[in-house]
């Protein structure tokens, strides 16, 4: 066998090893199409520098890919690259090189994140991280030029590398200032997107992230007790409606989809399954077709690959009754521990951080413990100077979204009255728009799902649900003031997207239940998926109203007997 022909076998083992690691993964849809709109950005970036021998932004492109979204899409994107790339520029026996050559970029882009730790590199260590990149990439082309010459070997490889050096010198050089032009803006927005899409208790849509939760927290008191028993009435009017709308969009799988009629997913489900348990009704009871949306959520637990799927799923489980260490064959609680970094962070990231404190102390944990301490202690230090959270560590911009589940993730931890949760509150009500809603960032339109992360905020730092407001209403008034005909839920006044993912979410702020979400009491008839009938054709809403006050009496009694019972609030 000659060298070449062996050279050939080794990339084609290890191209065919890399997409299996990246297929492993379990990429979803969103994750495909960045992967497929990066390597389509590379190879443009290619093909429009294709006049500057070896001065192109594709390795750029490539290492950012691999430092915001991980090692095997940074390969993917990476070998994609070179073999697109090639079907303009012309394809040999080169383009495995290349396809390696570009794929080690995309990893040694997430080898370098991991060593940052989470740490937002500045904008000069990005540009020498991209340079180093250039130069590796060049030397490892080297190897493919020394394949097919007179002289190979270790002789022959330093000729072809003394010959290529001007090139591969020109390469790096246009990788740093490339990377100074466009790196840590292009950086920013892939990690944005990436935790969008990854951090499950907030929407991945970019106009979605930060609403709810400033409402509670802004402004001064809104009126008398008589203006705050209204609004409570309303909300709970609100609440009865969101729960019958829910009960109808049911699957017969036992799942929900993002809207009524549309197939099942994870993510969906468990919203969906958390705002029934805010309202006092267990997840296991509520079923279609004998399924619940508990048993749906366990039968996919072994797929859930991400911390975010793990937390959210605990918090689903405890509030159901189940148990979190043996969930559908998975130990949800150990996944999440083994996610944990040495600084204390789930991931560096502070929602994924926080979320990881509810679930661990719904799991039973307690709140002294040196994990609960210690992550708590992480996300102090990455809190911003205005008082909030962002989506990063320290510095990045604050939101709603992120602000109030560190709060809830504190007053879990027993730091309820700390300097930070005084600090976080004050970052809210600077937030608050004048019609008592939240926007995902200072100065958005309010949505219902950023507002309602704003009420469970305020609840979880000590105040009332209604007790702040701006203008004449409330933040769970205009919550309720978006609900449509049917019970659901909208987004805005604009847009009624994720109707089930929004209405899931809401519910627990007009229930008033910040998270974690207690164990529920089971019922002795399972509840019907169908849409509850009007109080005017069924029993009276003061009936109800009891009814679901006794449960809630049960579920403190039951919450009070064993180990996952939420934090004392």
């Amino acid at each position: 066998m000659t060298w070449n022909i062996a050279t050939l076998i080794v990339l084609g083992a290890a191209v065919a090893g890399g997409f299996a690691w990246y297929e492993r993964s379990r990429p979803g849809a969103r994750v495909l199409a960045l992967v497929a709109a990066m390597a389509a950005l590379a190879v443009v970036g290619r093909l429009a520098f294709a006049a500057f021998p070896n001065v192109k932004p594709t390795t750029d492109i490539v290492f950012f890919a691999g430092y915001a979204l991980g090692g095997a899409p940074g390969f993917a994107v990476g070998a994609i690259t070179a073999v697109a790339s090639n079907v303009f520029l012309g394809q040999g026996p080169w383009t495995p090189w290349q396809m390696i050559g570009w794929g080690g970029v995309g990893v040694f882009g997430a080898v370098i994140a991991k060593v940052a730790n989470g740490r937002e590199l500045s904008r000069w260590w990005l540009a020498t991280a991209c340079g180093v990149a250039g130069l590796g990439y060049g030397a490892f082309l080297d190897v493919y030029q020394t394949s097919y010459t007179a002289q190979p070997g270790i002789d022959g490889y330093w000729v072809v590398a003394g010959t290529s050096l001007p090139y591969n010198l020109a390469h790096a050089a246009g990788n740093v200032v490339f990377c100074l032009v466009i790196g840590p803006a292009m950086v920013r927005a892939l990690t944005r997107y990436k935790r969008r899409f990854e951090v499950r208790w907030t929407p991945p849509r970019p106009a979605v992230a930060a609403a709810l939760i400033g409402a509670l927290l802004v402004g001064g008191l809104s009126g008398g007790a008589g203006e705050a028993d209204a609004a409570q009435v309303s909300a709970s009017k609100a609440g009865d409606r969101a729960l019958a709308y829910l009960r109808g969009a049911q699957n017969s799988d036992g799942g929900f989809g993002g809207a009524e009629g549309q197939s099942s997913s994870q993510l969906y489900s468990a919203w969906a399954g958390l705002g029934i348990a805010s309202a006092g009704v267990n997840p296991a009871d509520v079923k279609k077709g004998g399924k619940s949306v508990l048993s749906y959520t366990r039968a996919g637990a072994r797929g859930f690959t991400d911390p975010g799927e793990l937390e959210r799923t605990i918090l689903l489980a405890v509030a159901s009754g189940a148990n979190p260490r043996s969930f559908g064959g998975r130990d949800l609680v150990k996944g999440v521990i083994s996610e944990r970094r040495s600084n204390g962070s789930i991931g560096g990231v502070p929602a994924l951080t926080a979320f990881g404190i509810l679930a661990l102390r719904a799991a039973g944990e307690d709140a002294s413990s040196s994990r609960v301490r210690s992550a708590a202690s992480w996300l102090a230090r990455q809190q911003n100077t205005d008082g909030g959270w962002g989506l990063g560590p320290r510095g990045g911009a604050s939101d709603v979204d992120n602000t109030s589940a560190v709060i809830q993730a504190f007053a879990a931890a027993g730091r309820r009255g700390s300097v930070d949760v005084r600090r976080a509150v004050a970052f809210l009500r600077k937030e608050q728009n004048p019609d008592g809603g939240f926007g995902a960032t200072g100065g958005s339109p309010s949505n219902a799902q950023s507002t309602a992360w704003a009420v469970q905020g305020a609840l979880a730092s000590g105040m009332g649900a209604d007790s702040l407001s701006k203008g004449s209403r409330s933040p769970t008034e205009y919550i309720a003031s978006l609900q449509n005909s049917d019970g659901s839920i909208r987004y805005s006044r604009t847009s009624t997207q994720t109707p089930v993912w929004v209405t899931g979410q809401t519910l627990t702020a007009l229930e008033r239940r910040p998270f974690p979400i207690a164990r529920v009491a089971r019922r002795a008839v399972a509840v019907s998926a169908a849409p509850a009938a009007p109080a005017s054709e069924g029993r009276p809403r003061e009936r109800r109203r009891r009814e679901k006050r006794a449960t809630r009496e049960a579920v403190s009694v039951e919450s009070a007997r064993g180990p996952a019972s939420a934090p004392d609030r």
